[in-house]
């Protein structure tokens, strides 16, 4: 590089220098109409502060107390909204298991009307005319047709939670049994049920259906038995009475 070259540059760079530091005084010095009359003391600012402080404390806790009470409100509703939730499920439960239990007891109904259709199928017994006929057979093979179904309908029952409740040689409960009848059987304790006229049963342990049972009371009064008619041939052996109010003829 020749002197000529470095002299220029020189000059340029010198120029460039003070072009920057002329353009950093005008920076820094203020506009006529920006420089404040009079500055504040320093009271005057700490008083400002003060206030201030106390403007922004003063929020600060109204923000705060209106936060808790739209806190407080959130959880009342979300309370009631879990309430109502578990109101509804439980409505709709117990609707579900009314609806069950009154199919389970339509069931019942028709499992008690077959099983009497069973027993009267077991103790027929045809004449020398149904023998000849092939009646037997015929009424085996519905007594064994019905046995399957009340098997198959018990299976029902008791996936649905359904059982039987034991009742017979068990002493009466009243609470799952009902008396429909009473014997009086001096060898067999007092409030012993002797028998099963409709079968109790049960629903996950809880009483679905009372049983009607025969229980034993061998103290209970009999009632009293009828006067039976007179036979004729007795009656007539017998003088009748002539009434007072009638006259006869001798004594006109």
């Amino acid at each position: 590089m020749d002197t000529a070259t470095k002299d220029a540059l020189t000059a340029q760079f010198r120029a460039y220098l003070d072009v920057a530091e002329t353009a950093a005084d005008t920076a820094t010095e203020p506009a006529a109409d920006q420089v404040p009359e009079s500055a504040p003391d320093l009271f005057s600012l700490l008083t400002e502060l003060a206030a201030l402080k106390n403007e922004v404390k003063l929020e600060s806790r109204q923000v705060k107390t209106a936060l808790e009470e739209f806190r407080g409100l959130f959880d009342t509703l979300r309370e009631a909204q879990t309430r109502l939730g578990d109101e509804q499920a439980r409505g709709c439960e117990e609707a579900r298991a009314a609806e069950r239990r009154a199919l389970l007891l339509a069931l019942l109904e028709l499992r008690d009307r077959m099983q009497a259709g069973h027993a009267q199928a077991e103790r027929f017994r045809p004449g020398w005319l149904g023998r000849r006929r092939r009646a037997p057979q015929v009424i085996a093979a519905l007594a064994e047709g019905m046995a399957m179904s009340l098997r198959r309908l018990d299976e029902i029952l008791a996936r649905s939670g359904a059982q039987p409740l034991a009742a017979v040689g068990r002493h009466f409960d009243p609470q799952r049994m009902h008396a429909a009848e009473l014997t009086r059987d001096a060898a067999r304790p007092t409030g012993e049920v002797v028998a099963e006229l409709r079968p109790g049963w049960l629903l996950h342990g809880e009483l679905l259906r009372a049983a009607e049972v025969v229980v034993n009371r061998p103290d209970a009064p009999r009632a009293p038995e009828p006067i039976p008619d007179q036979a004729p041939d007795q009656a007539s052996d017998r003088p009748s009475a002539k009434p007072k109010h009638q006259t006869t003829e001798s004594d006109q």
